[in-house]
């Protein structure tokens, strides 16, 4: 957190999708809503281990940026993923694919010459 005092002030993490993926915790909450089932909060929290009020706090960020919908059952509340609004996200990590691709493709390549050198050089020993 020292690198960010007094240079740039930090966006809320209910400004946009990106900033509230940022904290881990809240990736892993994410992970485990990725099977399109809703979950009451005790859930998550006994999945992840961790405690409830950051279980709550981090629900509350990804609602708030339309990751996650909450549906009340009698008492509880029942939270599940709006994979739709990863939309951003994916469309931006797209972008790198051809990136990756290339850069895959390249070192397939030199594993390949590689392998093939020293098949050669074991050939003619």
């Amino acid at each position: 957190m020292g690198m960010y005092s007094g240079l740039m002030p930090r966006a809320a993490t209910t400004t946009d999708v990106f900033n509230a993926i940022a904290e881990p915790r809240r990736r892993d909450i994410i992970g485990v809503l990725t099977d399109g089932n809703a979950y009451p909060v005790g859930d998550v929290v006994l999945k992840l281990r961790m405690p409830q009020p950051a279980v709550s706090k981090h629900l509350s960020v990804l609602r708030k940026v339309g990751l996650v919908t909450v549906t009340k059952r009698g008492q509880m509340r029942l939270y599940r993923l709006n994979a739709e609004e990863l939309k951003p996200v994916y469309d931006w990590v797209k972008e790198f694919e051809q990136f990756w691709t290339h850069n895959l493709a390249r070192i397939k390549q030199r594993a390949e010459q590689k392998a093939a050198a020293q098949e050669s050089k074991k050939a003619k020993e």
